[in-house]
C-alpha cells in the first residue's frame, strides 16, 4: 500500500514543470492576532533593512483566523538551508531569538508541510503565478480523495480543463497536490479574485459558460470525492516579503 501511494504521487508530482511549495500555518489565537500582526510587521521590516536574500515568501489570512506563509523551493533539499542565518548575523542572535519568542504567545498550534503545483491540471492561460496584482482574494477548494481515488479524479479535473479552455472560460485556477507533512490526501484549486463580489460574479459567468456539459463533468468529480471544505481567505501584502535582487 505504501508503495503503491508513493508511486502515485510521484506521477501526480514528478514532472519538471510543478513546482513546489514550504507551507507554514500558524493557528493565531483570537486575542492575539492584531500582536502577531504587529510582530510579523517587524519581522519583515528587519528582513528588507537587511536585504535578506533567498528567502521570499507570501502570506495570507484565511477566514477562520490561520495564518500561512508559503513560499517556493526548488527541491527537497532547499529544506536543509537555514535562510535566515545571515539574518541572525546581521540582526544579532538575541534580537532575533527575542523577536520569535513573541510569536510562541501567539497561538498553541503551528505546522509546516508540502504541496505541489501541478500544472497539467492548473488553467492558468497566461501563466501560473501565485501573487497576481490586484487580486488579493482567494477561494481554495480542497478535494480530499482517497489512494484509490486520486488518480481518477486527477483524471476528471483534467476534463474539466480542456472545457474551460475549450469554452475560453475566464475563471483561472491553479491546483495543487498535498505533498510531505499533510494528513490525508487532496487537491486544492485555488481560484483568485479582487473580492468576494468579483469572486462571485466571476463564478457565475462561468457557470453559464460552461453550462451543462460542465455541470455533468463537476457533478462527476464531486461523486468521486470524499471530502469538499471550501475556505476563504486573503493575501496580506505588508506581512509578505521578496528579496531586492
Amino acid at each position: 500500500m505504501l508503495t503503491a501511494i508513493v508511486m502515485l504521487t510521484a506521477t501526480l508530482t514528478m514532472n519538471a514543470q510543478n513546482q513546489r511549495f514550504s507551507i507554514h500555518a500558524d493557528f493565531v489565537k483570537p486575542s492575539m492576532e492584531s500582536e502577531y500582526v504587529e510582530i510579523t510587521k517587524a519581522f519583515v521590516a528587519e528582513c528588507k533593512k537587511h536585504n535578506l536574500q533567498n528567502s521570499d515568501w507570501t502570506q495570507l489570512r484565511m477566514d477562520n483566523g490561520t495564518y500561512i506563509s508559503f513560499e517556493a523551493i526548488p527541491n527537497m533539499a532547499a529544506l536543509d538551508v537555514d535562510t535566515f542565518a545571515p539574518l541572525v548575523e546581521k540582526m544579532g542572535k538575541d534580537k532575533f531569538n527575542a523577536l520569535f519568542d513573541r510569536y510562541a504567545k501567539c497561538y498553541d498550534r503551528h505546522g509546516s508541510y508540502i504541496i505541489t503545483r501541478i500544472e497539467n491540471l492548473t488553467y492558468m492561460p497566461e501563466g501560473a503565478m501565485a501573487a497576481q496584482e490586484g487580486q488579493n482574494y482567494r477561494k481554495y477548494h480542497y478535494l480530499y480523495v482517497t489512494p484509490s481515488t486520486a488518480k481518477m479524479v486527477a483524471e476528471k479535473m483534467k476534463a474539466i480543463k480542456e472545457l474551460y479552455a475549450k469554452k475560453g472560460s475566464k475563471e483561472y485556477y491553479r491546483v495543487y497536490h498535498s505533498g510531505f507533512g499533510t494528513l490525508g490526501e487532496y487537491f486544492l484549486v485555488v481560484i483568485s479574485a479582487k473580492d468576494e463580489i468579483s469572486y462571485a460574479k466571476q463564478s457565475d459567468e462561468n457557470e453559464a459558460l460552461i453550462g451543462e456539459e460542465g455541470k455533468k463533468l463537476l457533478d462527476d468529480l464531486f461523486k468521486n470525492i470524499s471530502r469538499y471544505d471550501p475556505v476563504t481567505g486573503y493575501i496580506r501584502p505588508e506581512l509578505s516579503y521578496t528579496a531586492k535582487k
